[in-house]
């Protein structure tokens, strides 16, 4: 197992109101240097909810994403806040983007994104049991909620307008829990 780098210093460099870029410089068991940049990981992590229904169907959202400026079909998910566990905060996220709320939720995985470059972190729950519960949340515009066979996760994970990485995954591993 490799040693990891000596941390020598962390050094802010960019900020706004989302995120923090911060420069590393390391120094490698083998005496070299060097310096890295990074997205700081801030708050409390995130959620991603695969909320499943009464007639095994995955519950989802389209929302507009800023980073591809256009609209994708993806998980309800969200900031953990401070004081929630990532069940809780799965369960509110689902009432605020999906009008549900779940009498079960269970951990898949936690998951990284680009963790060569950013130190977020999502944890991946598989919700079942919903009932109707809606919550006023943050988006800008109401969310459209739609339901997907679970018989069809093959043929939404190819879809274009459903190219997340993390809710591809995530859906791979409630299709392998569940033995589709």
């Amino acid at each position: 197992m490799p040693v990891k780098p000596d941390l020598l210093k962390v050094t802010p460099t960019a900020k706004s109101r989302l995120f923090q870029v911060e420069e590393l410089e390391l120094r490698f068991s083998n005496g070299v240097e060097r310096t890295y940049e990074r997205l700081a990981s801030r708050g409390n992590g995130a959620v991603m909810i695969v909320a499943i229904d009464d007639d095994d169907n995955a519950i989802l959202i389209r929302e507009y994403a800023g980073g591809i400026n256009d609209y994708v079909l993806t998980l309800p998910k969200g900031l953990i806040d401070p004081g929630e566990d990532a069940p809780t905060a799965a369960n509110r996220e689902l009432k605020e983007e999906a009008g549900f709320g779940a009498n079960s939720i269970s951990i898949l995985r936690e998951m990284t994104t680009a963790p060569n470059y950013m130190g977020h972190k999502i944890t991946a729950l598989i919700a079942q049991d919903l009932y109707p519960c809606k919550l006023e949340g943050d988006e800008p515009e109401p969310l459209e909620v739609i339901r997907w066979p679970l018989r069809n996760l093959d043929t939404l994970i190819y879809r274009e307008d459903f190219s997340e990485g993390r809710s591809i995954a995530a859906l791979l591993m409630v299709k392998q829990k569940l033995g589709l």
